[in-house]
């Protein structure tokens, strides 16, 4: 079945060295257009991939078909579960400026993961980076929460970040999900797989 193939190694970063500033309380619509034509760049660097049938040897590269990016759309759950739909997902959330919280929420399944003696380290890097006041990419959470979190993350356990997960989960779930469903990079995506699988 014909798919597009993603190597997740290059998944991270569509925009490259594009870097779109921000002025006072100014937002430039120029990253979400670019946005767009950086997947879409993307996209037409893989079509040789797809047009000769060729699979690189390396077991990262998945095919991407019609189905998957239609089971994105039934649940956020569904959607971050696919290596590829957490790319798109990111790159979608990169143009909305709030790629904190799918970085947050993949640092904390990633935490979960980590032996119990680099626990602390590694608590200690997702609060400075995301949780506290002054954070580069600080989530949005209430005030309550982020206390909550900052002691847990002094003594952390496997479910030091797990409420403040949840509710960025739940944000992303209510508020981007929705809008990258009716997206033109999800839609085009998904309109672009479907033709090749009728040819």
């Amino acid at each position: 079945m014909p798919g597009f193939f993603f190597s997740h190694d290059n998944m991270t970063e569509l925009n490259g060295k594009e870097d779109c500033k921000l002025a006072k309380g100014k937002v430039h619509k120029k990253k979400q257009k670019a946005f767009g034509a950086d997947l879409k760049s993307y996209l037409k660097c893989m079509v040789p991939h797809i047009e000769s049938g060729m699979k690189t040897s390396s077991s990262r590269n998945v095919v991407l078909s019609a189905e998957e990016v239609i089971q994105w759309s039934q649940s956020l759950e569904k959607l971050l579960a696919s290596q590829s739909g957490q790319g798109v997902f990111r790159e979608f959330l990169k143009s909305e400026f709030s790629e904190e919280n799918i970085e947050f929420w993949l640092a904390c399944e990633d935490y979960k993961k980590t032996k119990s003696d680099h626990l602390h380290g590694k608590a200690e890097r997702i609060y400075e980076e995301f949780v506290q006041s002054d954070a580069v990419k600080q989530i949005n959470i209430d005030y309550q929460m982020r206390e909550a979190t900052a002691k847990k993350a002094q003594d952390p356990t496997h479910t030091s970040f797990d409420e403040a997960q949840k509710t960025v989960y739940i944000l992303m779930e209510r508020d981007s999900y929705p809008r990258f469903l009716k997206s033109k990079s999800y839609l085009n995506l998904l309109n672009q797989l479907q033709t090749n699988t009728s040819k």
